[in-house]
């Protein structure tokens, strides 16, 4: 599946012209995108390599996931892994299709969703794990370290990012992965070869006095 992801996403007209376009370009694009039915694909997750290290790492804690799509995390997560969930996603259409889930799930008290753009979104409180699972490719490489500084600020004491990407022999991949391990601290980074993934467990590099 998660293959399928990267290549779609890779495949999205004007992707590049879309991560800088104002968040109304972007809201009305992945609206069309999602009410089409073209990313109905993606509605079953399960199993995911990310969930092992959100519940490892979350300690029954919050979330916030960025680019969280019709709610696969929120809704395929364990449920005693998490105390509560915040999803955001650019497409409004993809909340609802999040909010319909999780009421079907039972889930309604831990998960909420908001509509927004990811890179200039602002948390209401701090989270013990920030999530971008394949969303991460929606960013510009030149924009990761501060997005990243940005959203640490959002992050509890112990608190850690977790990014999940598809690498085989893209090189857009291999350079996301470089650009974190060289400007952060990596807590733990696993290669799962099933799917192809690395996922990757960070956050800011601690200063020295």
């Amino acid at each position: 599946m998660s293959i399928s992801v990267v290549q779609r996403a890779a495949r999205v007209p004007y992707n590049f012209i879309l991560r800088h376009a104002p968040p109304t370009i972007k809201r009305f694009f992945w609206d069309r995108e999602f009410a089409s039915g073209k990313w109905d694909f993606i509605n079953d997750t399960a199993g995911d390599a990310s969930y092992p290290y959100l519940e490892k790492y979350g300690r029954n804690g919050s979330i916030l996931d960025l680019g969280c799509g019709p709610g696969n995390t929120a809704n395929e997560l364990a449920v005693t892994a998490y105390r509560d969930y915040l999803g955001v996603d650019v497409s409004e259409v993809a909340m609802d299709k999040a909010r319909e889930r999780t009421q079907q799930c039972g889930r309604s008290g831990k998960n909420s969703f908001v509509q927004g753009d990811m890179l200039s979104f602002v948390p209401p409180r701090q989270f013990d794990v920030i999530l971008l699972r394949e969303s991460v490719y929606h960013v510009a490489m030149g924009e990761l370290k501060s997005m990243f500084d940005r959203y640490s600020r959002y992050l509890t004491r112990n608190g850690v990012f977790v990014v999940k990407l598809v690498t085989g022999d893209r090189y857009t991949s291999k350079a996301r992965v470089r650009i974190i391990e060289s400007q952060f601290e990596v807590v733990e980074k696993g290669e799962h070869s099933r799917d192809g993934s690395t996922v990757l467990v960070f956050r800011a590099k601690q200063t020295r006095g």
